[in-house]
């Protein structure tokens, strides 16, 4: 329930959120590359400066690498808490040939607005701080507190924010916690997730010889790493293209029937979406849809392989080393230490003799899976459909959000409220990523309606 004061200030301030935004994304806040540290440290103040602007107060926390914005409303008692978690860093905008505009110079096309970072995460989290602003800018009372969490290491694995919330934990406490940095189910559908899949993460290198060989002088007496390392990304699939690790599924919870039917009961155009990816057939675990393959299975993939002469021309070498990446995305029941394990002792045992593997994990996530009968997601479903015109669809979502673990964990929290204003082909990590503009008006609406909502019927 939207009043109509704070529904007329967002239709009348609708280009000055979007130029906001533009502002926001013209800060290259690279999280990876230490070249852009300084760019890092003035978003976290745009953020501060943002909310500070119309009475919500707060302070930037250093870490051991990147700051994290903490913000507060004033507090009003008997009223819910709802902790807003977002990211202001960005994936690196290569490769730069491919964007039809400058990465950081936003761009509106056709109605999107187009730019590192649009819909991952600035775009989605500046929907919070707008629709708080058009409640309070208007001069009228929060219906909830509200506490704002924001960092810059989502996109190289938060690394320094379990510590921030184990130290700052009496802070963050809340009824429920916010975080839209996912999307609609399709474009015009929104949607609400409730599952998410974990993840196992490795680097795989393999070492032959000291150094790279005349392969006409050396070929045939020596393990080649190249091939060693084929053989064994090749083993790990089996060519129904199920996961070939022992014991991998064991710990799989099955799809209830009636999941399994509201699943299906999506509307999937899966031509629309071949034809967005430019593949000509979709492929997967025998016996389940690409709705449920997509979001509701593990899998595993080969992210990246590299090792030996690839350049123009020719040269003859049995190459001294090659590498690959590896993830796994696990669903419930799957323990990601357990999966790490099995993965190890597979590769060990599927390696040669002759070269000598390094096996480094780089990142781990649980799989999630939150209540769809919380007040607070009634609120959320009511909300939505307030802002978009229809209701939300219920989705499990194939990516990983670590930080929603790491809530669970030390906050002791699971109303996760899990909602997405983007869209799947929105380009998030990928050069020309983009948002709605509409898409973003519709989230500020549904966000504030979020807020009523809460303060009505409690989380």
């Amino acid at each position: 329930m939207l009043p109509a004061s704070v529904s007329s200030y967002i239709d009348r301030n609708r280009q000055a959120f979007v130029d906001d935004l533009a502002k926001f994304l013209e800060i290259p806040s690279v999280s990876t590359l230490p070249d852009y540290d300084q760019d890092i440290h003035r978003a976290a103040q745009w953020v501060l400066d943002q909310l500070g602007s119309f009475g919500i107060e707060g302070r930037i926390y250093p870490t051991e690498r990147h700051p994290v914005v903490l913000a507060s409303s004033e507090h009003i008692p008997g009223a819910p808490v709802l902790l807003v978690y977002g990211h202001y860093d960005v994936q690196p905008p290569d490769p730069l040939d491919e964007w039809e505009t400058p990465p950081f110079s936003p761009s509106i096309r056709n109605g999107y607005i187009h730019a590192r970072g649009a819909t991952d995460d600035k775009g989605q989290f500046l929907t919070y701080v707008k629709a708080a602003q058009a409640i309070l800018g208007w001069g009228e009372k929060l219906p909830v507190n509200l506490k704002f969490l924001v960092e810059g290491e989502e996109e190289i694995g938060s690394p320094n924010l379990e510590k921030f919330l184990r130290e700052n934990r009496a802070e963050l406490l809340a009824d429920a916690v916010a975080i839209s940095d996912g999307a609609q189910f399709a474009p015009g559908i929104p949607a609400i997730t409730y599952g998410l899949r974990g993840l196992c993460y490795f680097q795989l290198d393999v070492q032959g010889p000291r150094f790279d060989l005349h392969s006409g002088g050396f070929g045939g007496i020596v393990e080649n790493p190249t091939q060693a390392l084929a053989n064994i990304l090749a083993a790990l699939k089996a060519p129904d293209h199920t996961v070939a690790l022992p014991g991998f599924y064991d710990d799989v919870v099955a799809l209830e029937k009636s999941e399994r039917e509201e699943l299906a009961s999506l509307p999937v155009d899966e031509n629309r979406i071949r034809e967005y990816l430019g593949v000509a057939e979709f492929t997967g675990e025998p016996g389940y849809s690409v709705v449920e393959r997509k979001g509701a299975r593990p899998t595993l993939d080969i992210n990246g392989i590299w090792g030996g002469f690839s350049g123009q021309g020719a040269k003859t070498i049995i190459p001294a080393k090659a590498g690959a990446k590896v993830s796994m995305r696990l669903v419930p029941d799957q323990d990601p230490a357990r999966i790490a394990r099995i993965f190890r002792e597979f590769v060990e045992k599927s390696s040669p003799a002759g070269v000598k593997i390094k096996i480094t994990e780089l990142h781990g996530a649980d799989p999630v899976l939150v209540s769809r009968h919380t007040p607070a997601m009634r609120a959320a479903e009511k909300a939505i459909e307030a802002g978009f015109g229809k209701k939300p669809v219920f989705i499990r979502e194939g990516g990983s959000i670590p930080v929603v673990n790491l809530i669970k964990k030390h906050l002791g929290q699971e109303n996760i409220l899990l909602l997405g204003w983007g869209c799947p082909d929105d380009g998030a990590h990928s050069p020309n990523e983009r948002f709605s503009l509409d898409d973003f008006h519709r989230g500020i609406r549904s966000v504030a309606s979020l807020f009523y909502e809460l303060g009505l019927h409690g989380a």
